[in-house]
């Protein structure tokens, strides 16, 4: 008799549409490997559609506020049925790019400077000295960053009304250099990937959209650099608690070539517990890498899954 599957996609947050393909891609996987699956477009009325569903175990591919934030963590906990990915206390907390940074910081991990700010204030005034960096401080899939670049006179004004960031965001030191990017899963870090976006930088539609950016697995690094990026990946995913499946993104400054002082070259921009699963994402094409197929890696996520989280 084969397990049933509730798979958690869509919900309410800014990243409904990517959930909904990530969602889609599990569920079709997890049918291949012969699992019963119900899918769910998460709504207010969760705990009715999860008592009607009856699942064994729950794979929450949910993304943003309500899916990868503590809360529908919270539900699942009293629901009572295995579910996948990290807890409440590893998803709040990684969620909160302000606190996880500080903890990171605590053992070692190089993060970026910066400061909480009220979203109004930070459209008027800028909170840092050019360059730097203005996101949500809960929010994932770069939904609402803004680069303000050296010599800016002022920063954008139309944070003002982008309520989707949140009323406190977070603005910090932008740091130049390549994008990496780790998988952690089952205890070790894959791989690292380089990102190459198409044009300017890995935004939201260089994450999602068809040919918005270019994947180099493994990463042509200098062996000490990967190392440091799965070392710190692993730690951070530890450290934060977290559970199935973490992707760690990364800067690496090899601007002037002097890489004499390399672990201060390393930056480590956030850690995000509901990686993408759409056939753009970074996770199934690192599982890839390493002999895991995109079946293979949905079985595990459920077979992973337990209660409580």
């Amino acid at each position: 008799m084969s397990q049933r599957v509730a798979v958690l996609k869509g919900g309410m947050s800014p990243e409904r549409e990517v959930s909904l393909v990530s969602g889609s891609a599990v569920a079709g996987a997890l049918r291949e490997e012969g699992f019963e699956v119900i899918e769910i477009d998460a709504a207010h009325n969760i705990w009715e559609q999860l008592h009607a569903a009856d699942p064994d175990v729950i794979f929450n591919a949910l993304h943003g506020e309500w899916g990868e934030d503590g809360k529908i963590q919270g539900v699942l906990e009293h629901f009572g049925a295995p579910y996948t990915h990290s807890g409440v206390m590893a998803s709040a907390l990684a969620m909160d790019k302000h606190r996880s940074k500080a903890v990171l910081k605590s053992v070692g991990i190089t993060v970026p400077d910066g400061t909480l700010v009220d979203r109004i204030s930070a459209s008027k005034a800028h909170p840092l000295e050019p360059p730097y960096v203005v996101k949500p401080n809960a929010q994932g899939s770069s939904v609402g960053v803004y680069i303000v670049e050296e010599g800016a006179n002022r920063p954008p004004g139309e944070m003002a009304t982008n309520k989707d960031m949140g009323d406190l965001v977070l603005a910090e030191a932008f740091i130049p250099g390549r994008e990496l990017t780790v998988s952690v899963m089952d205890g070790r870090a894959l791989v690292v990937t380089e990102i190459l976006p198409a044009e300017g930088w890995y935004d939201y539609a260089a994450k999602y959209a068809d040919g918005g950016s270019k994947h180099v697995i493994p990463a042509d690094i200098p062996q000490d650099v990967e190392e440091i990026c799965k070392t710190w990946a692993l730690l951070a995913h530890n450290t934060l608690g977290c559970r199935g499946v973490t992707r760690s993104d990364f800067r690496f400054n090899d601007i002037n070539d002097d890489l004499s002082d390399i672990v201060n070259k390393i930056v480590m921009l956030e850690l995000n517990t509901q990686p993408g699963m759409t056939p753009t994402s970074l996770v199934p094409e690192q599982a890839a890498h390493v002999g895991i197929s995109f079946g293979q890696l949905c079985r595990w996520i459920v077979e992973d899954a337990t209660w409580p989280r």
